[in-house]
């Protein structure tokens, strides 16, 4: 009983002494980078959805807020992300067996800059696309939100990774 005690201890001593550049989500951080930055993502597609440049950033912002042991800054970061919505588009993707449109494409594309100042070899500049399929009996404007929830989701998803998560 006393060796499990003592295991446990030592296990636990061993987690909180680990404060370097690793978190669970098995993002990696230099240990000296304290704070990140998450700048508006201002909407130059074509076609424009309104809540897209806000959802798109608060969402960033949380999921970096969330998944490390960053502090949010207004600017200037250690780790800084800035970007611009660049596509936003959705068109036709099958056809039927009689040639009509069954199914379209709502796809939207983001062109992403990382800074890391504390590991400038860390830095990109990277253009990520995510698409959703819908059928094409469906109004757009009904589906129109939660289609675009997911693809921003997946979004973040992929500059997240690309900026901490070294895969």
């Amino acid at each position: 009983m006393k060796t499990r005690a003592i295991i446990s201890v030592v296990c636990s001593l061993l987690l909180l002494g680990c404060t370097g550049g690793y978190s669970f989500t098995g993002a990696s951080i230099p240990p000296e980078a304290k704070t990140i930055s998450v700048a508006t993502f201002p909407n130059y597609a074509s076609t424009v959805n309104p809540q897209l440049s806000q959802k798109l950033t608060d969402e960033l912002m949380q999921m970096f807020a969330s998944q490390t042991s960053l502090d949010v800054a207004n600017s200037d970061g250690d780790l800084q992300v800035s970007g611009e919505i660049t596509g936003y588009e959705t068109r036709a993707s099958a056809l039927s067996a009689s040639d009509e449109v069954s199914m379209n494409r709502l796809t939207i594309t983001v062109k992403v800059k990382f800074v890391n100042t504390k590991d400038p070899d860390a830095d990109f500049e990277q253009q990520f696309s995510r698409y959703r399929d819908y059928a094409a009996t469906l109004d757009f404007s009904a589906v129109e939100s939660s289609l675009m929830s997911e693809i921003v989701t997946e979004l973040c998803e992929d500059i997240f990774n690309k900026a901490v998560v070294n895969w």
